[in-house]
């Protein structure tokens, strides 16, 4: 209830929108690494976009893995937020790891690289108060954050101009992009449903 709030209030939840991004375009990133590819530029915009650039690889994981790959960045965070605080501790201390190596490896703009410090900032901070076992807690919002925004941001795809990831698989399998969209919107549905049944259920 709190991340639907704070998705609602403006400025509020644009760190969110940059965290669910760059999850987004990671994802990109890993499917061309294990599909024989590289990363060449990873790239966040303030208004929530972002741009993952490649090359090599098999194209079509590349362009599914996006949207289905933030969704799983989400609930492995939504997962690890349930053990005790210090693997919650840890696997902070892993994410912002992560973002110095993306910084360090695949950024090439100040904007960028601005975006990634403040979500470094955001995760180090959560570490700093693990203390008051609030960790957990904020762990589960930022990955409950994460999730809407995923299941929110194909939707944006429904807009006639034929670009992004959906456009992109329509290319590559001549299966239309609203199909694709409907099954990110499906994964992301699943992983919501799937994850607060398991909550019930505790």
């Amino acid at each position: 209830m709190v991340a639907v709030l704070l998705k609602q209030i403006p400025y509020l939840g644009i760190p969110f929108n940059w965290l669910e991004s760059f999850f987004h375009e990671l994802s990109h990133g890993i499917a061309a690494l294990i599909s024989g590819g590289r990363i060449v530029q990873i790239q966040l915009f303030p208004n929530g976009a972002g741009l993952c650039t490649t090359q090599g690889g098999f194209a079509w994981l590349i362009a599914f893995s996006g949207y289905a790959g933030a969704v799983g960045w989400g609930a492995l965070i939504y997962k690890i937020a349930q053990f005790k605080s210090s693997v919650s501790r840890y696997f902070s201390a892993f994410l912002v790891l992560l973002l110095v190596v993306t910084c360090l490896l695949w950024v090439r703009d100040i904007l960028t690289l601005f975006i990634c410090l403040m979500l470094i900032a955001l995760f180090s901070f959560s570490i700093k108060i693990s203390h008051f076992n609030f960790l957990p807690v904020i762990l589960k919002l930022f990955a409950i954050m994460v999730l809407l925004n995923s299941l929110s941001s194909p939707l944006y795809l429904i807009d006639g101009r034929g670009i992004g990831d959906g456009s992109a698989l329509a290319q590559i399998t001549f299966i239309p992009e609203i199909v694709w969209i409907i099954i990110w919107s499906i994964i992301g549905i699943f992983a919501i449903y799937k994850l607060g049944k398991k909550n019930e259920n505790r």
